[in-house]
């Protein structure tokens, strides 16, 4: 009898354990560094797209919460700096420094991201900060109005890329899937 007890416990106790390994609620960002592969379409004003070439971006960390973004593809071949925010499963992006500035027409409070750990990502689940807001919750009420714009960010669940370059007349729309490198 005291055999079957232990024998239950047991078995109880590992499809407990096995349970929780599965368990994907406490989403944690590990990084948004990579290589993308995808389609650039060029657009040149309210859903008039132009052109649609195959495109890569290349996304890699630079510490502080931002990221070097080179996309080239078609007649697109550029380089930018951006932000990085989490967002539970997804890592929002936006402008930083004169870009940040010119686009929203004063100085970011802060530099970068406000997120510790690796790469400057929030640890723990989904990056939640203490009082319920994620980092990009934070981000926005700190550091934008109600209708500022943003150009995209990353599906971390899909591993995807989305962006739009701004670029005078004519906007380059990138989406690309994160290949394994």
């Amino acid at each position: 009898m005291r055999k079957t007890n232990l024998v239950l416990v047991l078995a109880v106790s590992l499809s407990v354990l096995f349970a929780a390994c599965e368990k994907t609620d406490d989403l944690t960002i590990k990084s948004v560094e990579g290589t993308y592969v995808g389609k650039l379409s060029t657009d040149i004003g309210l859903k008039s797209t132009i052109g649609i070439d195959d495109a890569t971006t290349e996304v890699k960390e630079t510490g502080n919460g931002q990221i070097e973004v080179h996309c080239f593809g078609g007649e697109l071949d550029t380089t930018f700096m951006l932000n990085y925010f989490n967002n539970n499963d997804s890592v929002m992006v936006c402008l930083e420094g004169d870009a940040f500035e010119s686009m929203y027409g004063h100085m970011m409070t802060g530099t970068g991201s406000m997120m510790s750990g690796s790469g400057g990502m929030m640890s723990g689940s989904g990056g939640m900060m203490g009082n319920g807001q994620t980092d990009w919750m934070n981000h926005m009420a700190t550091n934008h109005e109600a209708n500022d714009l943003h150009f995209g960010g990353f599906d971390m669940i899909n591993n995807t890329f989305d962006y739009i370059i701004e670029g005078g007349d004519i906007n380059y729309h990138f989406f690309g899937k994160r290949i394994e490198n």
